[in-house]
């Protein structure tokens, strides 16, 4: 039986990644470094992208609307959910900034939250049909993609 459909999580995937584009946005705030400004700049641009990309791919699917107490019910539970108990939640990233100071902590904190994202994408793939298994393959690609760039810039800046 499968508990999520594959529209579902590309509207948690729509969520995170505008998420993630907040953080980035804001870490370019926190760092001197001009590499690491450069890179958040760029992951922010990437995850802005990946969002209309996804917000496309969310247009064409077919939807799951469960039966709702009103109009709108499901979709404020799913943003509530993505919030405030996935990846690059409002609260963990307050909590989380306190930690950053500097460019390191940003970058660790970022590749964190990607790795929590591959996490998060690949439990999900179980749990949806075998036959949108790509549009989550697809997500998880760009997730690990972030995740190289950033380790490499760890490495450059020690």
């Amino acid at each position: 039986m499968d508990i999520f459909h594959a529209s579902e999580i590309v509207e948690f995937a729509v969520r995170i990644h505008d998420n993630g584009a907040h953080f980035y946005e804001y870490a370019i705030q926190l760092v001197d470094n001009e590499e690491a400004k450069g890179l958040f700049a760029e992951l922010a641009e990437e995850e802005r992208m990946h969002k209309k990309s996804l917000e496309k791919i969310f247009a064409r699917m077919e939807k799951y609307l469960p039966p709702e107490t009103y109009t709108g019910e499901y979709v404020q539970y799913l943003r509530n959910y993505i919030d405030n108990n996935i990846v690059f939640t409002k609260e963990a990233i307050d909590a989380d900034l306190a930690t950053v100071k500097n460019a390191c902590s940003a970058i660790d904190f970022a590749a964190r939250r990607e790795l929590d994202s591959i996490c998060y994408y690949e439990s999900i793939k179980s749990i949806v049909p075998e036959a949108e298994h790509k549009v989550v393959d697809n997500i998880i690609a760009g997730e690990r993609n972030h995740f190289v760039k950033l380790t490499n810039l760890r490495k450059c800046i020690l």
